[in-house]
């Protein structure tokens, strides 16, 4: 019952910190938000593979960037969409963009609406796919790709082409049969930079008129028999890119005449062509600086490339080539970037030796096995150099030592065991150096410390079983570090002081040995670590592999920290107390079952990554109060086995209700929980159920307190004197009790009750007599109350002091607090004595004046008092009655009255 009750209790919690705080999580239902460090990024949505029929309605009004591709919308309709700078709409079955459907998208500048390929319905979308008026409210629009949408005319496109903005249009794979300008007005001109026409059986293309002043690039591959009709010269004189054989070399030959001026021209796919030709002819370009040959065959005729001593750059990767024939391009003295990737040469190009300029030779996916120290001589002006996915299996020492300007390396997917001496000196500016991917078995002292500039190294290897003590002294720039070890290893990090980003892979070998106990101490010097990663690749379920709490003492600039697989429990609650700054936190593959809420007060964390963590109920986030991770915008809990009942309540409406913080995926997550309901969705599950006593609760608390407040309000307002009278009488019957109790005697034989402006009558007529003439001692407040002392104590004990109380009833005494306090009071003791209350009327008070006055009414009817008007000129028969009053103890005296009245 205890257990029932405190589970009622914190739901109604949790349903209070929803409704006062609303603004703690949701979902979209067919979208995510990626995620980016910086919070003031722009929106970027991924709405795509969804098997959406229309666009989502709880689109983000500040999204910046929608991407739909492979959905199944058929319509575009207006207002679909707030104004944004990218919109992806490709792949999908549009048939109809309805009138004014991107009037709103006034900051686009990139559209795709691509493959939106044919149904067996469908008609030819010219006419209906493009209205004349579509894009005409796109005036920011540079980028636009058509591709795959049976467009037909170049009519279909005229609205797109008079965009002021337009830069860059793809219209391949379409149904043109031919592109000629002369189809458009002959007044209309466009900005337009590149047009792709591939694949789209074209059969005539003439730019016979001037529209494109800046056209430089047209994309022509897959038309076959293809007529060329460009009579102006000066049009693609700078910038030429072909990627297809056109209607014959010989055409080809008439249009590269009018040429003269192109620098940059690529050449692609001119399988048809007879390789020598094409390379002889484009050798007559003076003027040529940039060519790229990439994904052509030219296995036989490298040999051609001796006379193009001009280049700067030159692109032959995909090409073929087995080997590069010394001097080939020996000549190129002033080249500066050689591509050759994605080839099978077997070792460096010979020639290579003799490209003095040279800054930048890309050779990655190659089947080159060694490098020897001649390769690279004579480049001492090599910035990058990427021999990546290789079969390199050694170096030595001397490869690198003249690249005194090397900044990046990459040595990456080799075969490489160990580095020997080739980093222990020279590569002075080297700034990245990649090993990675199974090349090292062993890090030694020292191996890194010539390279005193390096700033980013990677040696994550699944091969790396041992690593020294010192094997990275040397490294004192060293800002990011990824690296594999061993459980058990010897390195220290103690000399990495600017280390920023740290990513270490464990491995459990077979020949698993205990780690050493101090294992971690050496982390404790990474005062500037920002970003940490930690992963274990194997199965350590056996033994306990943590990151202990100690180790984060000294990252107090520590932003992002992941933990993949390392952890068998949940963290410590105390583990990130001295991290206030993390923003990036993620715990996945592990088992957090046991999670405490109180590991999360993180107040700059922006993602939480909880992914694949055993979680069944997600009551411990709405114990932690999301409101204490005020910056939460991301949060992922994507594969963990829910409990779909009413512990996961507080969580699901949060995610319906809620807007600032995004859970990942969450109409994706599934029930595994109970065994009824598995496989349905977390968020279907109907809560209704369990808000019913919690809601009924909220209503009765509320109502009382409502009620509560209303009646405290009521009490202060109308009845709090009452309060205070009743108080104080329960003071007073304490008091006598008390007194009576321990028989106390009289200190005073009268305590006189009178209002501050009847003092002159007090002294002027009470006081003479009753002190002076008939000597009774009498208790006044001026005289004899004790200073200090709490007036209402003092009036208690002056009443219960004195063995009677005289009260002066005047108008000014009826209206004072205080003296209606003191008779009332005096009036306490009528309970237990008769006559302890002497009532004298200084003056005349009629009736209408005491009847609002029902207390001292009903004494008057009650009692017999004095009146000194009534007294006339007899004052001693007044005086001699209040002597007498004074004198008795049981019964009253008959004392001389006025006559009644109507009081």
């Amino acid at each position: 019952m205890e257990g029932f009750s405190s589970q009622v209790i914190l739901r109604y919690l949790v349903l209070l910190v929803l409704h006062v705080n609303p603004s703690l999580c949701y979902s979209l239902k067919n979208c995510s938000i990626d995620y980016f460090e910086n919070p003031s990024a722009d929106v970027s949505l991924d709405c795509s593979n969804r098997e959406l029929v229309t666009v989502p309605d709880d689109i983000p009004r500040d999204a910046a960037t929608i991407s739909l591709f492979y959905n199944q919308l058929q319509k575009i309709h207006r207002g679909d969409f707030g104004d944004m700078p990218k919109l992806s709409l490709g792949l999908n079955q549009i048939v109809h963009v309805a009138n004014g459907a991107f009037i709103h998208l006034v900051a686009l500048k990139t559209l795709s609406m691509q493959n939106n390929t044919h149904q067996p319905n469908r008609q030819p979308l010219s006419g209906t796919f493009i209205h004349p008026t579509t894009f005409q409210h796109l005036i920011s629009l540079e980028t636009v790709s058509l591709a795959s949408n049976r467009l037909q005319q170049v009519t279909d496109i005229q609205s797109i082409l008079q965009l002021a903005h337009i830069q860059n249009l793809s219209i391949a794979s379409n149904l043109f049969s031919s592109f000629q300008t002369k189809d458009l007005p002959s007044n209309m001109s466009s900005g337009l930079k590149f047009l792709d026409l591939s694949s789209n059986k074209l059969k005539r293309f003439s730019i016979t008129t001037p529209i494109f002043h800046d056209l430089y690039l047209i994309g022509l591959s897959h038309n076959d028999d293809l007529r060329w009709d460009i009579p102006d010269k000066m049009l693609l004189n700078t910038h030429l890119y072909l990627s297809c054989p056109l209607n014959s070399f010989g055409e080809f030959q008439k249009i590269s005449q009018n040429l003269n001026s192109l620098m940059d021209l690529r050449l692609n796919y001119m399988e048809k062509w007879n390789e020598k030709d094409l390379l002889s002819m484009v050798c007559q370009i003076p003027t040529l600086r940039i060519l790229d040959l990439f994904n052509n065959h030219l296995t036989n005729s490298t040999g051609e490339l001796l006379n193009w001593s001009q280049l700067t750059e030159l692109d032959l990767s995909n090409t073929n080539i087995i080997i590069l024939p010394k001097g080939s391009i020996d000549s190129m003295k002033q080249l500066k970037s050689l591509t050759l990737h994605t080839n099978m040469l077997t070792k460096v190009p010979d020639d290579i030796r003799s490209l003095i300029s040279l800054e930048v030779p890309i050779m990655y996916h190659n089947l080159i096995s060694e490098v020897h120290c001649e390769d690279f001589v004579n480049t001492t002006q090599l910035s990058e150099l990427d021999l990546n996915s290789n079969r390199i299996t050694k170096l030595d020492g001397c490869v690198f030592e003249n690249l005194n300007d090397l900044k990046v390396l990459d040595l990456s997917h080799n075969k490489l065991f160990t580095v020997g001496e080739t980093f222990r000196s020279g590569l002075q500016k080297l700034e990245f150096l990649d090993l990675s991917k199974k090349i090292l078995s062993i890090v030694k002292k020292g191996q890194f410390q010539g390279l005193h500039s390096l700033k980013s190294l990677n040696v994550l290897s699944g091969q790396i079983w041992r690593v020294r003590e010192m094997a990275f002294w040397g490294l004192e720039n060293l800002e990011s570090l990824i690296l594999s070890l061993p459980l058990y290893y010897e390195t220290s990090f103690s000399e990495l002081q600017n280390l920023e980003n740290l990513t270490i892979s464990f491995k459990v070998l077979s020949s698993f040995r205990s780690p050493h106990p101090n294992r971690y101490k050496d982390f404790f010097y990474l005062s500037s670590l920002k970003r940490f990663t930690v992963i274990c690749e194997s199965d350590h379920t056996s033994f306990p592999l943590d990151v202990p709490s100690e180790m984060f003492q000294a990252m107090k600039h520590l932003e992002d920290f992941t933990a993949v697989n390392i952890y068998i429990s949940a963290p410590h609650v105390d583990t990130f107390q001295f991290n206030p700054q993390i923003k990036h936190l993620t715990i996945k593959n592990t088992d957090l079952s046991d999670l405490d809420p109180e590991l999360f007060p993180i107040p700059n964390l922006q993602v939480l990554d909880l992914s694949n963590s055993n979680l069944k109920s997600l009551d411990f986030l709405m114990q932690a109060n999301l409101s204490f991770l005020p910056a939460l915008t991301y949060l992922d809990l994507d594969n963990n086995p829910f409990t779909c009942d009413c512990t996961n309540a507080s969580f699901i409406e949060c995610v319906k209700s809620n807007k600032q913080t995004q859970v990942v995926n969450a109409h994706q997550y599934t029930c595994s929980f109970p065994v009824t309901e598995q496989g349905n969705m977390l968020l279907d599950f109907d809560i209704h159920a369990c808000w019913m006593d919690t809601i009924f609760l909220f209503f009765i608390s509320s109502m009382c307190v409502v009620l509560l407040t209303l009646l405290t309000s009521f009490i202060y307002h109308f009845l709090r004197w009452q309060l205070v009278y009743a108080f104080q009488l329960l003071q007073a019957f304490i008091y006598d009790s008390m007194k009576r109790k321990r028989g106390a005697p009289h200190h005073y034989d009268a305590f006189i009750s009178y209002n501050v402006r009847d003092e002159d009558w007090v002294y002027r007529e009470i006081l003479p007599v009753l002190e002076g003439e008939q000597g009774w001692r009498l208790c006044l407040h001026h005289r004899d109350f004790q200073p200090g002392k709490p007036i209402i104590e003092n009036i208690t004990d002056a009443i219960y002091s004195s063995r009677k109380t005289i009260c002066v009833i005047s108008g000014s005494y009826l209206q004072s607090e205080w003296c209606s306090r003191e008779i009332q009071m005096a009036s306490f003791r009528l309970f237990d004595e008769k006559d302890v209350l002497i009532l004298l009327f200084p003056e005349k008070i009629p009736a209408r004046q005491l009847s609002p006055y029902y207390r001292m009414r009903k004494l008057v009817k009650k009692r017999t008092y004095l009146s000194w008007p009534q007294a006339g000129q007899h004052p001693g028969v007044f005086w001699q009655n209040v002597r007498r009053a004074l004198e008795t103890r049981n019964e009253n005296p008959e004392l001389l009255r006025g006559p009644e009245t109507d009081a």
